[in-house]
């Protein structure tokens, strides 16, 4: 009787550089297809309003000013903390350049926390009332009735 030899077959490899080179394609798929949610930059609880109107999309842009819960006061684009004192100055630096432009009504708009100080709102204003800015609003959101 004669016995074959078989020859032993070697275990296969996985080639781990192909495997790498998969996931990597996998992970610039997804973040290539991720969307990113917006967070806001500050949290605030607006008070309520039965009687808020809803801002025109062709009007122009109001200068935005944030007060906080805390009391502090954040203004323009950067949405960085500004003191009173600055405040003053960079709001009349904004309000004359927009009218330099020909921009129209120079507009601001307050958006304080519903727990916000009454007192640095009230500096706010007269800030605004300095600037000579006729056109002064407030965020709020809908009263759910």
């Amino acid at each position: 009787m004669r016995f074959l030899i078989r020859k032993r077959r070697a275990a296969p490899a996985v080639i781990i550089v192909a495997l790498i080179d998969v996931l990597i394609v996998l992970v610039i798929f997804l973040l290539a297809t991720m969307t990113f949610k917006q967070q806001p930059l500050v949290r605030l609880a607006l008070p309520e309003s039965t009687s808020g109107l809803k801002s025109g999309a062709n009007e122009n842009p109001p200068l935005l000013v944030t007060v906080e819960a805390n009391g502090t006061i954040r203004f323009g684009a950067d949405n960085l903390p500004i003191r009173i004192e600055d405040f003053r100055s960079r709001l009349l630096l904004a309000v004359e350049k927009q009218r330099a432009a020909g921009k129209g009504e120079v507009r601001m708009a307050i958006r304080a926390d519903k727990t916000a100080p009454w007192g640095r709102i009230v500096q706010v204003m007269d800030v605004a009332k300095e600037a000579n800015l006729k056109i002064l609003s407030a965020f709020t959101k809908e009263s759910g009735k």
